[in-house]
């Protein structure tokens, strides 16, 4: 039986999704719960990794399974074993041949930045928290260049060995409400901390610390003319496309 699985954490106190042998991650905590529900050896698939202390909203797995237990009971029961960090929030049962990441055709990402000159306590390690004010109107006509086909070579990690760095990005939006501003794009993929270089950039060039345009820094495809790489805290995955 294959299980398309959406679920949702909080990763503050995680080593990203992926399996690591010294570090707790939500793929070996689902796993292992998984194990324990259905009384026997699983494969859990994620749709992606995500880094440490990354958030996700709708994140899809999928387990597979040789017994055959209803999606409503799936949930139920594997919410009573998880930690209160992990949530299941739907449960499926689709083809054999559905893989979570390899059918994935884009996703959302949301990157919240607490812009208030006080901490705001219920928020630590849910949003970065940049004192220095902000003009969301303006990060919002910025982002708009991202907008479209692009070789995203500067926004990519430096030292990552991914050598096709075109992307689609579909849309990006700003918005700011009580204090906290959230960036939205979405695309057909992301390169490994393309996003959190993305809301660096934005921040960087807000403050006047960065005279290039946007295009102008996707077109001279270097790492070193974008802006810094914002912390995982704020960074959630909003939603996986099929």
């Amino acid at each position: 039986m294959n299980y398309k699985v959406t679920l949702l954490f909080d990763g503050s106190h995680f080593s990203g999704w992926q399996f690591q042998k010294n570090a707790p991650t939500v793929q070996g905590v689902l796993t292992e719960t998984a194990e324990r529900f259905f009384g026997e050896s699983v494969s859990v698939t994620g749709c992606s990794r995500t880094d440490s202390k990354v958030h996700a909203e709708n994140y899809v797995c999928n387990i597979k399974s040789q017994r055959a237990i209803s999606p409503e009971g799936i949930v139920r029961g594997m919410n009573t074993l998880l930690p209160p960090s992990i949530a299941i929030k739907d449960c499926e049962e689709v083809g054999e041949d559905f893989h979570a990441r390899y059918d994935c055709k884009g996703k959302e990402y949301r990157y919240k930045i607490l812009n208030t000159r006080e901490r705001n306590p219920f928020l630590h390690s849910r949003a970065l928290h940049f004192p220095t004010p902000l003009d969301p109107v303006k990060m919002r006509e910025d982002a708009k260049a991202f907008q479209g086909t692009h070789d995203f070579t500067a926004f990519m990690a430096s030292g990552s060995k991914i050598t096709d760095a075109v992307r689609t990005i579909y849309n990006t939006h700003v918005t700011e409400e009580s204090g906290v501003i959230t960036f939205s794009v979405s695309g057909n993929g992301f390169l490994y901390n393309m996003v959190r270089i993305m809301v660096g950039t934005l921040i960087d060039k807000n403050l006047g610390r960065n005279e290039m345009s946007i295009s102008d820094i996707i077109e001279k495809k270097d790492r070193r003319n974008a802006g810094f790489t914002a912390p995982p805290e704020g960074l959630y995955l909003h939603r996986v496309y099929y």
